[in-house]
């Protein structure tokens, strides 16, 4: 159950609970300083982050790439090894022709 105010409340008859209205945040011992833990005493660089975000971003693009690569390859050497097939077999056509 819910303390009530004892004061007069309405001519309803309802009377509601004593809320504090001088809440201190503590505000004052904020001395603008926010304390980071990746030993460089403070915030890196924008500049800074930006560049190591796209040094890891390209490595991994070079890596996918080589993956990439390898699948196209894997994929081509049938088609590759077909069209030479065909070529042989149409070079022994004509030369049994004449």
């Amino acid at each position: 159950m819910k303390p009530v105010h004892e004061s007069g409340g309405l001519k309803t008859g309802r009377r509601f609970s004593h809320t504090e209205c001088f809440f201190r945040s503590g505000i004052d011992s904020w001395h603008s300083h926010w304390p980071s833990g990746d030993g460089e005493g403070g915030f890196r660089n924008f500049h800074n982050l930006g560049r190591e975000y796209f040094a890891v971003s390209a490595r991994e693009r070079a890596a996918e790439m080589a993956v990439f690569v390898l699948m196209i390859l894997a994929s081509a050497w049938p088609v590759i090894y077909m069209v030479v097939t065909v070529v042989k077999l149409l070079c022994k056509g004509r030369a049994g022709l004449v």
